[in-house]
């Protein structure tokens, strides 16, 4: 059967040669054969208590971070040597690159070239 399918060489071949042989209505082969049209198998459905411990574990965190977060406006859990360290970098910052507010995102502004219309020779 192997040397048949090596001499047959296409999948459409292949096809022909399973409707001939009248298996391809068996599960095996009914499986490699799809159009678009099939049906398609039902998404699986994945509930809370399939979840693995560490992975339940996980989203717990990130719902307790975002919780803090939201509460508290700032970083969650940052010390008085974190915010001393910020405000040291935020000076140096500001004296390397004269000043400005650095928490915020600048803002660009991109003048219009002006273009000259060349003729041509």
């Amino acid at each position: 059967m192997a040397v048949s399918f090596l001499r047959i060489g296409r999948a459409g071949s292949l096809k022909k040669w399973l409707e001939s042989r009248g298996s391809l209505t068996s599960a095996p082969f009914a499986a490699l054969c799809t159009k678009p049209g099939d049906p398609k198998k039902p998404a699986k459905q994945t509930s809370t208590t399939q979840v693995d411990p560490i992975q339940k574990l996980f989203i717990e965190k990130i719902r307790e971070y975002s919780a803090k977060s939201r509460s508290a406006g700032v970083l969650v859990d940052a010390g008085p040597e974190y915010e001393r360290n910020l405000a040291e970098e935020i000076n140096r910052l500001q004296r390397l690159y004269g000043g400005g507010d650095l928490t915020k995102f600048p803002d660009f502004k991109f003048p219009e070239p002006k273009l000259e219309e060349v003729s041509p020779k």
